[in-house]
């Protein structure tokens, strides 16, 4: 008896939040999604990469209890199939002859019925996949899902040079399914719907594009799941930035397939994309590891009140406490910016000042110093008089430190270590001056989805228009030894992003004398950022992950 061909498939998108290592927790939202999708009538869901562990594992694949509790929940949930609700796509490390391999399990009808692994391991930027991962051994072919051939190629495999997409449409594939852990970075979106079309093209099939949300450590998963129909058209385009699962319908129209019907989410602009990255970043830390609520010093600058109005909006006001901690140098203004700010806000806002510790470090110090002169040393005194009381209340009450430089700051060292770079977690790091200052514009005029802070001005105006300062001297001012931002930030961008020439720099017209500067300035800062807090990933390389340079290096550019 011929079996009946399907012409309608509904294919759910799982677009969710796992936490890397909660086996047991990330099963248990596997089997809520698979639930949710069933109420729609749906017959597979696709899940993300490695979604069983996490992504990414990094070292704990190379735990061999991890591994066997990965693959046990892969097995149980295979087994859930047997209600004759939808099969499932789920990513997962698995330990076999070969290696162990980042994959996928393919179940339904109660069992799993393949398993696919990846060929294209990343090891580029934040990827180093290579390190943990053997390669697939060969290209599989499609499966056979209840009369329909699905390729299911893993994130990599589509963004790479091996042919995995059009071997796959050789061996009959119908439709091509990949899960991926695809990092933000902005203007990501623009990249992944090119790499997509151009697998369109060379294959002639539809791909539907899963993409995990949530924050890990530095990087951002930011969802906004979809999938480019054969025509090369955008068939449905899931939310950035929010967990959802999504049903979409395919049929066939003659020998392909065509999505009648799915989401056609908005893709936020550039400052809503990375003001939510960096709130999702920062509340995923914080929750996932456990932390209570958080702390900041609050010192009437631009840095310290986007962070707090982040912090507001991704764990409510009741979760942060701010402090001022005036010294000698702390102007009234600054006292009552930082002040206005916490009320406009909502979050506790408590005044301790640091006169006393400081002056107690100078008198300590007095007769070691004796005949010296005045300058750095002490300004940073009371910079670490400040962090050393941050640490006290992290201390006392289990407050994470949230930590506040700017990739300006960090990019030329202008931090003190043990003093404002004290903290857990920084979700300004990876964000240069200027788009600071974007940033808070945006947040004045737009709450974003999911945000529990206020409406309104959360960013008093006077704080954004007053030049910055550290306050650590009389009268004192960025620009007093730096360039202006806005061409420090250049500059710094052709450094840090695009690795340009001191010439090429130049040749954009900027004063060769400053580009070589800030050149240097930036190399000897690489002691200090190897100690800063992880901070959220927003550029193309940010420090850390995707920018690896030695501490010890007396290059510089004089060509």
């Amino acid at each position: 008896m011929t079996k009946t061909v399907p012409d309608i498939l509904r294919i759910a998108v799982a677009q969710l939040n796992p936490t890397v290592g909660d086996v047991a927790g990330n099963l248990a939202k596997a089997r809520e999604a698979r639930a949710d999708a069933a109420r729609q009538g749906a017959d597979l869901v696709l899940y993300t990469e490695l979604f069983l562990s996490g992504y990414p594992p990094e070292d704990l694949v190379l735990k061999p209890s991890f591994l066997k509790a990965c693959e046990k929940a892969a097995e149980d949930f295979a087994k859930d199939t047997a209600d004759g609700g939808p099969g499932f796509i789920i990513g997962t490390p698995l330990k076999r002859r070969t290696g162990t391999h980042n994959s996928i399990v393919f179940a339904d009808g109660g069992k799993i019925i393949a398993e696919r692994y990846k060929l294209d391991l990343p090891n580029y930027g934040e990827f180093d996949e290579k390190r943990v991962f053997q390669a697939g051994p060969e290209l599989q072919g499609p499966v056979n899902f209840r009369g329909v051939r699905l390729g299911i190629p893993i994130c990599e495999d589509i963004w790479g040079e091996v042919a995995v997409c059009e071997t796959l449409a050789e061996s009959g594939a119908e439709i091509l399914l990949v899960p991926n852990g695809s990092p933000y970075y902005r203007a990501k979106m623009d990249v992944r719907h090119q790499v997509v079309i151009r697998q369109v093209i060379e294959t002639g099939l539809p791909m539907i594009y899963a993409n995990q949300l949530g924050g890990q450590d530095e990087l951002i998963f930011d969802g906004a799941s979809f999938a480019i129909g054969s025509d090369k058209t955008l068939a449905f385009q899931m939310s950035q930035f929010e967990e959802a699962v999504d049903v979409t319908t395919w049929k066939r129209k003659g020998d392909h397939w065509v999505c009648s019907e799915g989401p056609t989410s908005k893709i936020p602009d550039r400052d809503e994309a990375d003001y939510r990255a960096c709130m999702l970043g920062l509340r995923d830390y914080v929750n996932k590891n456990g932390f209570k609520n958080v702390v900041l010093g609050l010192s009437g600058g631009i840095d310290s009140a986007i962070c707090a109005a982040l912090a507001v909006d991704a764990l409510g006001e009741e979760r942060l406490r701010t402090v001022m901690m005036p010294y000698r140098y702390t102007s009234k203004d600054s006292l009552k910016d930082a002040e206005d700010c916490a009320r406009a806000l909502g979050c506790r806002y408590d005044i301790v000042p640091i006169s006393e510790p400081v002056e107690g470090f100078r008198h300590a110090l007095t007769q070691l110093f004796e005949g010296t002169q005045e300058g750095i040393t002490e300004e940073n005194l009371q910079s670490r008089a400040r962090g050393t009381i941050l640490m006290a209340i992290s201390n006392k009450f289990g407050s994470m430190v949230v930590t506040t430089g700017n990739k300006s700051e960090m990019s030329v060292g202008y931090a003190t270590l043990y003093g404002d770079m004290n903290g857990g977690f920084n979700p300004i790091k990876d964000l240069y001056k200027m788009q600071v200052y974007a940033l808070s514009r945006w947040r004045n005029a737009y709450v974003p989805p999911g945000a529990l802070g206020p409406s309104g001005e959360v960013i008093p105006k006077n704080i954004i228009d007053k030049a910055p300062s550290a306050e650590l001297r009389e009268n004192q001012t960025d620009q007093d030894s730096l360039p202006p931002y806005p061409v420090l930030d250049d500059i710094l961008e052709c450094l840090v992003e695009n690795e340009m020439s001191v010439d090429d720099i130049v040749a954009r017209g900027h004063d060769r004398a400053t580009v070589t500067r800030i050149e240097h300035l930036l190399y000897i800062a690489e002691y200090k950022r190897r100690q800063a807090a992880p901070g959220v990933k927003i550029t193309r390389k940010n420090f850390g992950r995707d920018r690896r340079y030695p501490i010890t290096n007396r290059f510089r550019d004089r060509s």
